[in-house]
């Protein structure tokens, strides 16, 4: 049986990562993944600048640079036909210049990423799709599966980290994960040629009974992704996926003038459970990253610079834990303690912004305010981006206002840096 430091299960961005950063520390990391890279998943392909940091610390930014990505300027916003609202992303005050986001398809990413970590030493196996832990007095001692050829296989490990989705093995042996009350969402994702977008932004069009993405990925194609409640199938059901995807997105005026011409290049996929929150692991030798920790609502398209950034969390947490030979479940809670205290704000506005899409009142009365003060929009901008921290604008002064249908542009409404 084959003994690693660490094995990471799933090959998404969050395991890669964090096979890379243990990596750069020395570690004998294995990374399994069910599937033959590369794989494709619904996802906006949205990599906020926020993230451009820790892919240069990972070796994986100029490999995507490479591939000549298309860059992004910012978000355009349009709320029930209304004309969209071009928002910048903020400029750096010691530069001043404007950082942009990148757009990358995920099955060229995830690839690249995958790639990185073998050339670096990780050992990577893919299509072993892992089943189960293999426990030692209640603690995560290694994984068992089976591979392409149905063969069963299992490895050894002084840790095992779980970056496997909201799919993950952990969620599923355990019973981690907690639903959303209310209205569970679906995505629909397809690429498309021939779209006309006017310029360079994440278009986001908002209007019943959901919102799109939608942004240019290169190569003259565009990735369109719908995201509705799930009771808005009707009990249709995703096999007709394709019906309702295009159905609806023909529905709003400003996504007509966008796909026209356009004609969709792939199948339509989805995922369901969009949003949900995971319960702390019971035992050791365990750790969740990426996905497998929570989902939000991808609205602000934040979800890979999540999964990058728990993993940097993470490894710090480790790196730790091998230090002082400590792998115990509290010592690897203080990971789940330091990523909800990083995140809370972002998931905080998130969650906001999700009461806001939905309500026509509140999304005409807040893009006209923005409409009115650049400063804030490109505040807003740069927290949605991942490169200003969500405290300088969220405030329980603000958040009220702004639930209340009394939002108020002015100083009120930006939280000053904390000290």
């Amino acid at each position: 049986m084959n003994s690693y430091d660490v094995i990471v299960v799933g090959g998404g961005p969050a395991g890669c990562a964090m096979a890379l950063d243990l990596n750069r520390h020395g570690y004998d990391i294995a990374l399994c993944d069910q599937a033959k890279f590369p794989r494709d998943k619904v996802c906006g392909g949205f990599i906020s600048p926020g993230a451009e940091p820790i892919l240069e610390q990972l070796g994986v930014l100029a490999p995507i640079e490479a591939l000549v990505p298309k860059r992004l300027k910012g978000v355009a916003i349009s709320a029930y036909e209304s004309a969209e609202l071009a928002i910048d992303y903020p400029a750096a005050a010691k530069t001043g210049l404007r950082p942009s986001s990148l757009s990358v398809p995920r099955y060229q990413l995830d690839a690249l990423f995958l790639r990185q970590a073998q050339r670096v030493g990780v050992k990577v196996f893919e299509r072993h799709k892992v089943s189960d832990f293999i426990f030692d007095d209640g603690r995560v001692v290694g994984v068992r599966g089976w591979d392409e050829t149905r063969t069963s296989f299992s490895m050894r490990a002084k840790l095992v980290v779980d970056a496997g989705g909201r799919n993950a093995v952990s969620l599923r042996k355990f019973r981690l994960k907690r639903e959303p009350r209310g209205r569970g969402k679906i995505a629909f994702s397809a690429h498309w040629r021939g779209a006309r977008l006017p310029d360079d932004y994440c278009y986001m069009h908002v209007s019943r009974p959901g919102y799109t993405g939608i942004s240019a990925v290169g190569n003259g194609q565009v990735n369109v992704v719908l995201v509705v409640a799930r009771s808005a199938l009707n009990g249709d059901g995703v096999e007709k996926s394709a019906t309702f995807y295009h159905r609806v997105l023909m529905k709003n005026r400003r996504r007509r003038e966008v796909l026209r011409n356009a004609e969709r290049v792939e199948p339509v996929r989805s995922v369901e459970s969009l949003a949900f929150t995971v319960a702390p692991v019971p035992c050791g030798g365990l750790v969740l990253v990426g996905d497998a920790t929570g989902f939000i609502d991808p609205f602000t398209g934040e979800g890979i610079f999540l999964s990058l950034r728990s993993a940097q969390i993470a490894g710090e947490v480790i790196h730790a834990g091998f230090q002082s030979s400590n792998f115990s479940r509290s010592f690897f809670s203080v990971h789940d303690a330091r990523r909800r205290e990083e995140f809370r704000g972002k998931f905080l506005l998130s969650r906001v912004l999700q009461r806001l899409i939905y309500n026509p009142s509140f999304c005409d009365r807040v893009l006209d305010g923005l409409s009115k003060n650049q400063a804030y929009a490109e505040t807003l901008a740069g927290v949605v981006g991942d490169i200003l921290p969500a405290r300088k604008l969220v405030s329980v002064k603000f958040l009220l206002q702004l639930l209340a249908g009394n939002f108020r542009f002015g100083e009120s409404a930006v939280l000053k840096e904390a000290p």
